[in-house]
């Protein structure tokens, strides 16, 4: 049931994007640029963050969605599932841990994050653009998450169709 009465009781993400429409051209550019552009960070390795953004956020329709995504783009589910539980314990690259760590400071207790939390982004080989990737790509998440969560929007059934059935989102702007 969405808060917006023009819009159906089962609303969804693309209805309230077509009822408020002035900036749904910027804001798929906008994921275009942070999730589709050049990176050392992959368009699965984006999604991944954006995945685990919105699970620390609690917003089950973009973690589905984007979980999804991410296993377009190769990642394995088994690192999707390992989100939920400890970072430092779970089974996940080594080099993606402190980018996981460092998004979900960022998104849970924004002023907390520290030079240390960046210095370990770095010792794992990453660089200040890469660094700059995750940010962005938690604050786009962060927003897109109280887009969604304040539309009070259904997730739509089709997240659980089979990723083979999906096509992959090669660019937002495409939607």
């Amino acid at each position: 049931m969405t808060v917006f009465a023009s819009l159906p009781a089962d609303a969804q993400l693309l209805h309230v994007l077509k009822r408020f429409e002035k900036i749904v051209p910027s804001l798929l550019q906008l994921h275009d640029a942070i999730l589709r552009s050049e990176s050392d960070l992959t368009a699965g390795e984006r999604e991944l963050v954006v995945a685990y953004v919105s699970l620390n956020n609690a917003c089950e329709f973009c973690y589905g969605a984007h979980t999804a995504i991410a296993k377009m783009f190769g990642i394995d589910a088994t690192i999707l599932e390992e989100l939920h539980g400890d970072l430092d314990a779970a089974d996940i690259p080594a080099k993606l841990k402190p980018v996981l760590a460092y998004a979900k400071k960022l998104t849970l207790t924004p002023a907390k994050t520290v030079q240390s939390d960046a210095d370990a982004v770095y010792a794992a080989g990453w660089t200040e653009d890469d660094l700059f990737d995750v940010i962005t790509t938690s604050a786009l998440f962060n927003f897109m998450n109280r887009i969604v969560d304040g539309s009070d929007v259904d997730v739509p059934s089709d997240l659980t169709r089979p990723e083979a059935n999906r096509p992959k989102i090669e660019s937002y702007m495409a939607l």
